[in-house]
Formats: C-alpha cells, structure tokens, sequence
C-alpha cells in the first residue's frame, strides 16, 4: 500500500468519524427538544448539514386525520404543509406504503408511474418558491412497527442521478432517530393529557403560559381556551385541531345555516341548553348528532341521554361560544317574529299513535299558521327557487327542503306529528280540496310577507309511500329585468345574438329545461330593444319578471285563455314584437310561425335538450317545415350551472389524464384548435369553502349556452327534415359551441368547474 493510499483512507475515516460525531450532536438535540416543532423547524437545517443536498422536509404523522405534516417558517409565520397518505404524492405514498423512494428527476412522469401509476409530483411548490425540484430520496419514520412520519431530501449537490446507496442508508439511520424521538414526544403528551396539548407540541405556546394561564383566566372569568385565544393570538382553527387531538371528534364550528332540528329541541328550553351547554345538532345514521363543550364528562352525558330518551348519541366538540350561538340561532327569530322553535314549543302534543285519528293538531291552529307563513318567508329571504315539505314515514320526521342555487340542502324538521295539518294548511291557502288526499292537485298561494310585498307560489301536492303527502312549493316572486351582459355569454354568442335582434321579423326560441333561466334571458333581451317606438306584448305564466314599456299578459288556461288564444289577440293588436311564455302544443307553435312570418319579431320558450332538437321537436309536432325554416332566426339552448365562489377557489395544475378527458369531452380537434396545450403553467380551479360560501366552495349560478343561428344551410336542412346530428355537426361547422363545449370553455377561465358543467349538460 503506498503513501497515497494510505492517506486517502485516513480521509475517508477522518471524515466518516467527523459526520459520525455530527450524527451524535444532532441525536442529542433531537432528543432534547422540548417540541414536536422544535425538530421540524429549529433543527431542519442542521439535520441538513448532515446530507449532500438541498433541501429537506420532515413529516409527522396525524392519525385522527390520516395525513403527514410539517412545518415552515414564511417570514415570522409558522405555517403547515398537509398531505393525504395515499399514493397520490410522493411523501404521502412512502407514508402509505412504508417503502424508501429514490427518484432521479421528479418531473419525469415514466419514473413516477413506474414506481405507483397514481403518484404525482405538485409541480405548485416550485412555482412558489422558485426552486426546481430533481432527486427525491424519502423514507418512513418508524418506531416499532408504527408509522411516527416521513423525512424526505431534495436535490443532490453536484451531479445528476440518484442519490447513493450510501445517503440511502444514512437517511434510513437518521429515520430510526427520528421515529425515537417522536415516540417520546407522544408519549409525553399522552402522560400530561389536556385540550391543549396539541399547541405545547407545536410550540404555539409553552408550557409556563399554560400554567399562568389556568390561574388568569379564573380571576377574569373567562373560558379557558377564549382567554388563550385572546392573549397568545391562537386561531379557532388550531384551538379546533387541538381539541380533535385530545377528544377524538369533530371540531364543529358555528355556522347560521345549519337548519334547525326542531324535532329534536321540542322538549327542551334555550335557559336549560345555555346553562348547561350542549345543543341537539342533528340526526345522523339513527343517532342524534349533540354539541358539548366536553365530550368526556360522563355525568353530563348520563344527563344528555337521559333528557333525549336514547344512548344512541354522537358527541362532537364545539367552542362554549359557538354552542351559545347555536343555541340562540335555533331560538331566535327577527323581532317581532316567533323563533321556529317557539312555535313548536307552543304545540304541546303528546307522541302520537301510529293511527289516523291520533292526529289531534288541526290546520286551523294559529301556531300551524304562524309555522307555515314562517317556512314561506324563510325561504323568500334566503333565495330558494323551490320549498320541499316531505313527511318521512321511517324516521318519524317532517324535513323541509330549499332548493338554492339549483341544490337541496335540509333546512329544518319538525316532529312527525305535524305533518297533516301542515299539508293542510298549504292546502287551504292554495284553495285545494283537504279532503282529497290519494291523488295529487296543484294550486297557487299569494302570499303577503310581514315586511310589505307580496311572493306568488306555484303549489303541487303528491301522495306518497305510507299514506302521507309530499309537498313543492315554487316561488315566484317578482324579479329586476338583468342586462343582456350579465347573462354571462361568450363574445361570440353574445355579438351574434345582438346581431339577431336587431332584425325586423323572425321567431327566436330559448330552450332548456325548467329553471334553466329561459325567462330571465328573454327578458334581457326584450329590455335591449324596449325602446318607445316598439310595440311588444308578453303573455306569460305566470309574470315573473316585470318591465316597464311592456304590455304583460298573465294567461289563465282554466278559463280557456292560453298561450294560443293570447297570440291570437295580439295579433289584432297592432305588435311589433310578441313574447309568449312557452309554445307547449301546435296551435301556440303554428300562430307564433306565422306570427314571424307577418312582420313580427316573436320570442318563445321550449322545454328541449339542445338547439338541434328544438327544431326536430317543433317539425315533429306538425310545423310546416317551409315556413318554419323562413322564420327561424335563432335557438338559444341554455342551462345554469354553479360558479366558484371567488374569495376562496384555488388554482391546481390537473393531471394529463384529467386534461385529456376535458379534451375529448370538448371534441379533440376542436380542443386542440382553441390553443390550450397542456403544460405546466396549465391551471384549473377547484372549490375550497370559505365563509362567504358557507364552506360549499361555490357561490351564485351563471349561463352556459348554445346559439344555432337560423343561416341558409340550416334552413336548408330543416327543409329537409334532416337529423339532429347533421344539424349539430354543421351548425358547429358554422362556429356554434355546445352546451357541454361552452361549459368547458368557462371552467377553463375558472369561473365554474368541469364537475359541475357535467352535471347539467351531456352534449
């Protein structure tokens, strides 16, 4: 061996004791952190120190959640990365499968998908930070056989490739440190055992502070966990994760539009739940749902079950604060007004016999009346197309439903006792026979709200399972005409249909299905050529939407004035343009046809899936298809889909399998034409749920639409009595974007999603 070799040995051993001696200095420090963040955050960089690399991150895991966590320093903030132990990351499949990953560059999606087909790099995290991601060498931390977390290294210093087997093993050495001291650190949150240990562990606040603070709170006679809020600037949603920790439940928040179960708070008083502080939430899986400050005070408990009747209970977490104010939210109403609760309570009826003749409430009692003008008024202030009355024949409720924004969400139950003299009462405001109750009826209900203003309602009663009675209530309460810029279409669409009605004669139609916004377009574009010297006369059912400079005509088909007999009698009287609410049989079709074709520019509304098939529908109900081919000038096929709300939708770079489905959903050609590629800059949105939309992730409605304009070669076809697909296929030869196409266009500009767009359209 000669002097070179033996000097370049004594190297390699001088620096193997060297990183052995920063191995130990820095398992020593481990060991003495006081706090799970103190290894995450004070001691990342010097952990660092010990690898060839970049950068590191090191996950613990969360159980109750099952996720992996770590923390950051974002200036002075401390801020929590989260992810999901699934396959879908690469930390969080390591988590999953307990396997060591060694990747040479993360954006090569091969590598990726060799290792796990789902697994995915969020290229969003350098695009923050600015920092290229390339190697990835992470492993699971364990102790004993039990997951503690994940440490992950990032980017070799000098040379490409993956990292060595050697750094492996080092990683893996480290790892098993790691998985000791989170051990420990469990173990002594599991020896002090209180709600607040999550913040002491995450160095939100120490423990001297917590002590000060039992004593502090007492004197100002506060709540614990409000006092440590106030003073240590902790957040509602770390009190809430701190409490999930140590409960093991869910942290519920306060929020005003939970319905109110009034079946469950019918026995109970708002003095008794305040003083002892829990409140009936709702019924989940045959268990009622209760909120408690504290869930592991069994003798409150035993109180709880005892007052319910039932051990069948699920106990969540809430601040005292929030419980308050839920407490009063199901007991308060707007002054003057009886709460829903108060009402109930007024009717003191015992549990009722499963037969008929037990009913002992009747329709004509005040506090019946009070409860339905108070469902009616509920409903009109926040917004609902649509009220649901449906009595459950297992559940022995009563639950009521708006429809807002196109979706149902429960708003309230009552108890199943009063089912009948609801659908009564209903009844009689509507003038419907309450004797008749096998077969269904509708009516109409003009209701006057106590703060002035009047709501018309569309009613339809249905029998249904078990001998009781559904019932839909439609509002129709009258609206402001919208402009025709806000009916939310695409340059395109929107330029031709200005273009459109400007001509002199012709019939347009806006199709789609009922509650699509058919009305509300036409009215906008009856306001765009509502001018002085124009004529126009509207027969509709019923007027929804007034406008001044327009003659309304509310059409009543019981006393044979319909749509047909009301164009009829515009035509005798003097029109330029004629708007009828709906062409549901031939004769309406055939009057508004010729209508147009005697110098009239005539608006109607059809009930059809697409433009294409209006005119196949209309040729299939006898229309002459000469003359029907003459007068069309344009179909406009709408829907309403649902917008992200836009204080709180995030941006997300989509997989290509999810990019590819957008694209052959739009129609691939015609994808690729529109100069979308996929790369990395390319992003979608996503609902996220923030206050202001009440946690949906989405907030308000808008159009999407498909306008086939009436040229010479879709006359042609029509003529022909050619297919729906032929009309289609040339129509978007011609520049027409489809329902589906035009949805798609609008998620990719991130005003709604794809998931949403897809649920109200095919084609």
């Amino acid at each position: 061996m000669n002097d070179q070799t033996k000097s370049t040995k004594f190297t390699e051993l001088e620096e193997g004791l060297l990183i052995r001696k920063a191995l130990l200095d820095i398992t020593n420090r481990i060991h003495a952190a006081q706090n799970i963040k103190q290894i995450l955050v004070d001691l990342k960089e010097d952990i660092l120190n010990l690898f060839n690399a970049h950068s590191i991150t090191i996950y613990v895991v969360d159980r109750l959640r099952n996720e992996i966590y770590s923390m950051l320093l974002a200036g002075a903030q401390l801020k929590e990365i989260r992810l999901p132990i699934s396959n879908k990351s690469i930390a969080g499949y390591v988590a999953n499968t307990g396997k060591i990953v060694n990747i040479a560059d993360a954006y090569v999606r091969e590598e990726l998908k060799s290792i796990d087909k789902e697994l995915f790099h969020d290229h969003s995290w350098d695009k923050k930070s600015g920092f290229r991601t390339r190697q990835i060498l992470a492993a699971p931390i364990f102790h004993n056989n039990t997951l503690m977390g994940v440490i992950q290294i990032l980017n070799k210093k000098g040379g490409d490739g993956k990292f060595s087997e050697e750094e492996q093993a080092f990683l893996q050495e480290m790892s098993g440190v790691l998985g000791v001291a989170f051990y420990n650190q469990e173990r002594f949150v599991r020896r002090r055992r209180t709600r607040f240990d999550y913040l002491i562990s995450r160095d939100l606040l120490k423990e001297e502070e917590l002590d000060k603070a039992w004593v502090e709170a007492r004197e100002q006679k506060e709540t614990m966990e409000a006092f440590l809020m106030k003073k240590y600037n902790i957040s509602k949603e770390e009190m809430g994760r701190s409490f999930e920790e140590f409960y093991h439940c869910k942290f519920i928040q306060f929020n005003d539009k939970h319905p109110i179960p009034g079946d469950l708070l019918k026995n109970l008083k708002r003095e008794y739940l305040l003083r002892e502080l829990w409140v009936p939430f709702e019924r989940v899986e045959g268990n009622i749902h209760v909120l408690v400050d504290d869930p592991n005070n069994i003798v409150k408990r035993d109180t709880i079950e005892s007052f319910l009747r039932t051990k069948a209970v699920k106990y969540d977490v809430a601040l005292t604060k929030d419980i308050r104010k839920f407490i009063n939210h199901f007991f308060h109403s707007p002054k003057g007004e009886s709460s829903f609760t108060e009402i109930l309570g007024k009717l003191e009826v015992e549990e009722e016999s499963h037969e008929e003749e037990g009913e002992v409430i009747t329709e004509s009692d005040s506090v019946i009346m009070q409860l339905v003008n108070k469902i009616i008024n509920d409903a009109y202030i926040q917004g609902a197309s649509d009220i649901h009355v449906e009595p459950n024949v297992d559940k022995k409720n009563v639950e009521i439903r708006y429809r807002i924004d196109g979706d149902c969400n429960l708003y309230q139950t009552i108890p199943y006792s009063y089912r009948a003299a609801i659908v009564s009462r209903i009844k009689i405001m509507c003038n419907l026979d309450i004797t008749v109750k096998r077969i269904p009826q509708d009516g109409k209900i003009k209701f006057k709200r106590p703060t002035g203003g009047e709501i018309e309602l569309r009613v339809a009663t249905i029998p249904t399972q078990g001998g009781v009675e559904d019932v839909v209530m439609r509002i129709l309460a009258k609206g402001e005409t919208m402009p025709l810029p806000a009916m939310g279409m695409s340059t395109r669409n929107y330029n031709e249909f200005l273009k459109i009605l400007g001509k002199p004669y012709g019939i347009i139609l806006c199709v789609g299905p009922t509650g699509s916004g058919k009305t509300t377009t036409l009215h906008a574009a009856l306001r765009h050529i509502n001018t002085p010297e124009r004529k126009i006369w509207t027969a509709e059912d019923p007027v929804e939407i007034t406008q001044y400079g327009l003659r309304q005509v509310q059409v009543q088909p019981k006393i044979g004035f319909d749509f047909a007999a009301a164009m009829r009698a515009f035509l005798r009287a003097d029109p330029d343009v004629i708007m009828v609410g709906e062409m549901r049989d031939f004769e309406t079709a055939k009057t508004g046809v010729e209508a147009s074709l005697t110098g009239h520019l005539v608006f109607s509304t059809l009930h059809t899936n697409s433009a294409p098939e209006t005119i196949v529908r209309l040729l299939d109900m006898g229309i002459d298809p000469l003359n029907f081919a003459d007068a069309l000038l344009a179909i406009l096929a709408q829907r309403l889909v649902r917008t992200l709300c836009k204080k709180c939708k995030e941006a997300y770079h989509p997989t290509s399998e999810e990019y590819n489905d957008i694209a052959e959903t739009y129609g691939q050609e015609l994808f690729t034409g529109l100069n979308i590629p996929y790369t990395d800059d390319f992003m979608l949105y996503r609902p996220k749920g923030c206050d202001a939309c009440d946690k949906s992730g989405y907030k308000g409605r808008m159009g999407i639409h498909e306008l086939l304009i009436g040229t010479d070669e879709i006359k042609r076809l029509i003529q022909k009595h050619a297919t729906v697909e032929e009309m289609r296929d040339l129509a978007i030869s011609q520049g027409m974007t489809t329902l589906l196409q035009d949805g798609i266009l609008k998620a990719t500009q991130g005003l709604t999603d794809f998931k949403q767009v897809r649920r109200v359209c095919i084609k």
